[in-house]
């Protein structure tokens, strides 16, 4: 099945345009009027420049306004119709969209704009070309692909034939079931938008909020199973209106795109089995079981605060690579390597960043799977040199050129710690730590959406709604990933300024992706205890934020004494409750969070974030004063 996108999806001249789209892996584009018009070569010139990047015109669009016109607005709207026929056969393309008609004068009725489309098929027809008729959701008439098909129908043309939008559809809470009464052979374009549930005008919310399918709220793929058992074997497109896109890196919003239509078809596939003979299912989304390992970039003094800071927190060196400057430290399940290495990945990573993670080790299902699904949605593969008695395992690039690693224990994968270390490999009990709850990374807000749908499309992960999370000096919008038992866990921060504590960190480390690590606990007072004797520094709270706990939460007098005591945050929902301890900024701007959750409690402690963020600013240098 080929795969499209609108121009209007993506940034930049239109050139870069066609330059992403084909880097993409796409096999066509629609070609939105106004991005032709902004471009200053003749149609046949442009034409012959898509065609040599190995794509297809596919849809010329948007005619509008042309059904159930008075005369003599009719008459002109054939007129228009018979200029642009002229230009679609220079370009060559033979599919033009109309859509429907939101004209002050348009006259309403079916039979009306049936006549209207018959005759349209009739001048199209002794062109070679084609018409398709897409219900806008807010058009004048005709705002239900109901309706649109209805028209089609009785205007009984071969060459006119229906355009179906899922947003069109599914934001007017059109039954998608309903499309499945339609002849796939008169579907001739389908277009896929998804978009975020929010209460506003039809015409506003599409032309400024929607996205690539899985990153929204509507149900694309209900909607794309309709459409597929139809018959039709039509391409399948992206028409993106998004402020967010507009500014964003073209390769990277088509590369979205492209993953986006991917992982759609996969799910089309997986959710009714032989809907769709021609796509060869992927493997299915990885199982992460947990984190492996979680691995620094650092040097010289900064790695010496870090170590300092590692045995502060409970953990012990457990083993030593056997021919790089790696070192392994543990803690229950616990593992986190300090790479001091000059040359190579993590030598480059503290370049760019200084002490920051480089790399994450996860614990999937099958390493080899999760590799080959990465390759089928466009991710890019990591290697580097192999040396002598060193594990081959297999890595893509992650968040601003960080590495995922994927480990398992079919293929021997997860034996890297007694194969590549020296050293008795223990994790000791320390502070009682015992796993990594979750990793907190940070990036800039107009990232958010693609490192969502990068994680949700290769791992096995749902997503909870964005929340904004009120810093001081501005705004952070947070999102949390995760697996359905909760093995993996992510949150996604996303800055606007770089005031913030969010951007701050940004801006200090040219982009390091993870800004702290939570590390869960049994029993998060037993660990403050033992934290006491090994000079580990919480982050102090305020006297108001515990006389703010008695006023939100009904909390015995002695246990938040003892929160008060330990600098320990709270917080509970319906299902239970959620305790906090945080490290004060350590090297690179990043710092610890050591959790304890109860009788599942779901949430990340959203709540205690602004006094947290206020609390650590604090402890950063005073506005205007320099690095030293």
């Amino acid at each position: 099945m080929k795969t499209s996108i609108a121009t209007v999806s993506i940034s930049g001249n239109f050139t870069e345009k066609l330059e992403a789209i084909a880097a993409a892996g796409f096999n066509g584009i629609e070609i939105f009027e106004q991005d032709f018009i902004a471009h200053d070569g003749d149609p046949r010139e442009v034409g012959d420049l898509i065609r040599s990047m190995g794509l297809e015109v596919m849809l010329f669009q948007p005619f509008r306004d042309f059904e159930g016109l008075p005369e003599p607005l009719r008459g002109k709207a054939f007129d228009r119709a018979e200029r642009k026929f002229d230009l679609m056969q220079e370009l060559g393309t033979d599919l033009v969209l109309v859509c429907s008609s939101c004209h002050p004068e348009a006259l309403g009725g079916i039979d009306r704009a049936a006549a209207d489309f018959h005759e349209l098929g009739e001048r199209a027809a002794k062109r070679g070309l084609r018409v398709g008729y897409e219900a806008l959701a807010w058009g004048r008439h005709v705002n239900d692909h109901r309706d649109a098909w209805e028209i089609v129908r009785r205007a009984d043309h071969a060459n006119v034939g229906i355009i179906l939008d899922s947003f069109h559809t599914l934001a007017r809470k059109i039954d998608p079931e309903t499309i499945r009464r339609i002849p796939g052979d008169k579907i001739f374009f389908v277009q896929l938008a998804d978009a975020p549930a929010i209460d506003m005008d039809l015409l506003y919310w599409s032309r400024h909020f929607r996205n690539m399918p899985g990153e929204g709220d509507l149900d694309v793929i209900s909607f794309t199973r309709a459409v597929m058992a139809t018959g039709y074997s039509g391409p399948i497109s992206l028409e993106i209106f998004n402020d967010q896109f507009r500014g964003g890196s073209p390769r990277t919003i088509a590369q979205d795109g492209h993953r986006s239509l991917i992982a759609l078809m996969d799910d089309v596939v997986g959710a009714e089995p032989g809907l769709v003979p021609s796509i060869a299912p992927m493997p299915q989304r990885a199982k992460v079981k947990g984190v492996s390992f979680v691995e620094f970039a650092t040097r010289g003094d900064e790695a010496i605060a870090l170590e300092e800071m590692l045995e502060s927190l409970g953990f012990s060196r457990s083993g030593q690579h056997i021919a790089k400057q790696l070192t392994l430290w543990s803690q229950g399940d616990i593992r986190i390597v300090v790479n001091r290495e000059t040359t190579g990945y993590a030598s480059s990573a503290y370049t760019m960043h200084g002490t920051s993670v480089c790399d994450i080790g996860l614990d999937v299902s099958g390493a080899s799977e999760t590799m080959a699904r990465a390759s089928a949605l466009g991710a890019q593969p990591f290697s580097q040199p192999i040396g002598p008695g060193e594990l081959d395992i297999p890595a893509i690039r992650g968040l601003s050129g960080s590495v995922l690693h994927f480990l398992d224990d079919s293929s021997g994968l997860n034996e890297v710690w007694s194969v590549e270390f020296q050293g008795d490999g223990t994790s000791s009990k320390g502070a009682g730590l015992t796993r990594i709850d979750h990793l907190a990374q940070t990036m800039s807000y107009d990232q958010m959406l693609s490192w969502s749908l990068f994680y949700t499309t290769l791992f096995d992960m749902g997503k909870s709604p964005m929340v904004d999370v009120v810093d001081p000096d501005g705004l952070v919008r947070s999102q949390a990933l995760e697996t359905p038992d909760g093995a993996f866990r992510i949150t996604l921060n996303g800055a606007e300024t770089h005031r913030t504590m969010a951007g701050n960190f940004l801006a200090d480390s040219f982009g390091a992706s993870v800004q702290h690590i939570a590390l869960a606990t049994d029993d998060i007072f037993a660990t403050s205890d033992a934290l006491d004797g090994r000079g580990f520094e919480p982050m102090a709270m305020s006297e108001n934020y515990y006389a703010d706990l008695t006023a939100r939460f009904d909390l015995p007098a002695d246990l938040l004494g003892r929160l008060k005591r330990r600098n320990i945050l709270y917080d509970e929902d319906a299902n239970g409750a959620f305790f906090q301890l945080y490290s004060r900024p350590s090297v690179g701007g990043m710092f610890f969070e050591i959790v304890q959750r109860i009788d599942g409690y779901a949430g990340y402690g959203a709540p205690n974030a602004p006094f947290r963020i206020a609390a650590q600013k604090r402890l950063m240098r005073p506005k205007g004063m320099p690095r030293r």
